[in-house]
């Protein structure tokens, strides 16, 4: 009898334990409830910004290097020492400009020579117009006597002969005069090379040494690279547009520099060429700008980012980006009651976008929209507008 009471106390135990757990459990189950529905119904705080009605411009910011809008390397036509360059890094060069010269002994030796052959050819020519000179006048005295029958015909074929011999030799005279003097001159040509001259066909008359690839007392051969020479009046940018932004883009539109070199400085430019053909491996054309410089500020291999303008609204419906949520596969803006306390859940269409600002297009878009705790709102939820430091008491 004893056991049973004991089991019996020890079952009304443990039910009372499990009893009162389960009211416990309940209660908080009921507080939890209770706590979240009373959330729900708390306003949210949230960050607004002002609906904007203004000018819209899509400005897309490319980056490139500059190069020299034309450039060109100095070479000597004839191999040799160098004994003078007369230009350095740097300095400007005027068109037809001596840049350079080399050690000219042997070509200035060559030229002697042909000027030797030159005379002894002259000298024969002489010899054979005297010959033909006597050779026509035995020819003019035989052809008489032999038409008077003093000079048989035999005699009259030698002297026939000798005359056009004479006539022969004077045109190869004639020849090798014409080749000595060629030679002469191709001989001066190749002397006055040793002269290095920095000739370019079109463009300004003066030019800048861009780089120096030999120095005085070095030996070159024929057209081995000795100055490089660019034009700095002008600067090409070479930068790369991708699929998205190059149908925007067109000869001659407006484009604006900038450089670290100099910060916060605006060069003006333009487009110049697009390439009409893709990069298989970077899927991006290759665009051209060319901008003026006079000052000769902007150098070749700098890095520059060029801004252009895309497309334009003159008045557009504007908020900042950070106002876009997407909802329910739609983008959407939360508008702001005109007391601030609730919001209206509005889709809109995304149209350009300038920075961290974009244009709309939506209906009731106007007021102020929310730009951050979007996430806890649905249309028509309470919200709250912390006051800015400074500014009083909540909105």
């Amino acid at each position: 009898m004893r056991a049973i009471g004991v089991w019996s106390a020890v079952v009304v135990a443990s039910a009372l334990l499990v009893g009162g757990a389960w009211w416990a459990r309940t209660r908080a189950d009921d507080g939890a409830a209770g706590s979240a529905t009373a959330a729900a119904g708390r306003p949210t705080p949230v960050e607004v910004a002002p609906v904007q009605r203004r000018a819209l411009q899509q400005r897309r910011t490319l980056t490139g290097t500059l190069e020299a809008a034309a450039a060109f390397v100095v070479a000597p036509k004839v191999g040799g020492r160098v004994e003078r360059i007369a230009v350095d890094l740097g300095d400007p060069v005027q068109r037809g400009q001596v840049v350079a010269e080399l050690d000219d002994a042997e070509l200035r030796q060559a030229e002697a020579e042909a000027q030797a052959e030159l005379a002894v050819a002259e000298a024969r020519r002489t010899a054979a117009d005297k010959s033909l000179e006597i050779a026509e006048r035995n020819f003019t005295r035989v052809r008489g006597l032999s038409e008077r029958g003093m000079a048989s015909d035999q005699e009259l074929d030698t002297v026939r002969a000798a005359k056009l011999e004479g006539e022969a030799a004077v045109a190869v005279a004639k020849a090798q005069v014409t080749r000595a003097r060629a030679a002469l001159r191709a001989a001066q040509v190749r002397r006055a090379y040793t002269r290095v001259v920095a000739e370019w066909p079109q463009g300004d008359e003066q030019r800048v040494v861009a780089a120096r690839f030999a120095d005085e007392g070095a030996t070159l051969d024929a057209n081995d690279p000795l100055l490089s020479i660019v034009d700095l009046d002008e600067v090409v940018v070479v930068v790369f547009a991708t699929e998205r932004d190059y149908a925007a883009l067109a000869p001659g539109q407006a484009v604006e520099l900038s450089t670290d070199a100099y910060p916060g400085e605006r060069f003006e430019g333009r487009v110049e060429r697009i390439a009409p053909v893709f990069s298989e491996q970077s899927r991006q054309a290759r665009v051209e700008l060319r901008a003026p410089n006079p000052d000769g500020r902007l150098r070749p291999g700098m890095f520059v980012r060029a801004s252009t303008v895309l497309a334009e609204l003159s008045q557009a419906t504007v908020v900042p980006e950070d106002a876009l949520v997407q909802r329910d596969g739609e983008t959407v803006v939360f508008v702001v009651s005109p007391d601030g306390s609730t919001v209206s859940q509005r889709p809109v269409s995304v149209g350009i976008r300038d920075g961290d600002v974009v244009a709309v297009e939506g209906e009731g878009i106007e007021g102020r929209v929310v730009t951050l705790g979007q996430q806890a709102l649905h249309d028509g939820a309470p919200i709250v507008i912390p006051a800015e430091p400074g500014s009083g008491a909540e909105t």
